[in-house]
């Protein structure tokens, strides 16, 4: 898809990032880095229920021992570092595989019981549940009998 740029009256030329493209070739962070920046931090979806936090990071490609999750003081540290692996006498027409490393930190509340996180890696998608501990946990509404 071509990213276009609209000018005053009303035409539309390709945008400066695709003339660049086009001049230099769409490798360019090949050339200037050595690989394919194409990656980017893993997007994050955070739900929280009654009980617990879930926290899903998609990032498929990998396998669940290129992760490493930690937390120390309310701090949940989710990393991975991929190491590529050079094969002699290979030659790429096109490379867009990449080789990366990412590092995601949050900050949990109080009232997390981080003793009870457990994590599990599954099609792709990083799930980790982070439990409340009881009494952060909503209670159901209780009804107070008059006297």
């Amino acid at each position: 898809m071509t990213a276009l740029a609209k000018i005053s009256n009303g035409t539309t030329l390709p945008s400066l990032s695709h003339w660049v493209e086009d001049w230099f070739g769409k490798d360019l962070n090949s050339m200037m880095y050595g690989w394919n920046h194409n990656f980017t931090t893993p997007a994050v979806n955070i739900r929280e229920t009654p009980d617990s936090f879930l926290v899903e990071m998609a990032a498929p490609g990998l396998k669940k021992s290129d992760f490493e999750v930690q937390f120390e003081n309310n701090l949940l540290t989710i990393k991975s570092e991929v190491q590529e692996t050079s094969e002699e006498n290979q030659r790429y027409t096109r490379r867009e595989f990449g080789y990366y490393s990412f590092h995601r930190a949050f900050t949990l509340p109080d009232t997390v019981d981080g003793d009870k996180i457990s994590a599990a890696y599954k099609d792709g998608v990083l799930c980790l549940t982070i439990p409340k501990k009881e009494e952060a946990r909503k209670k159901p509404a209780r009804v107070i009998q008059i006297k």
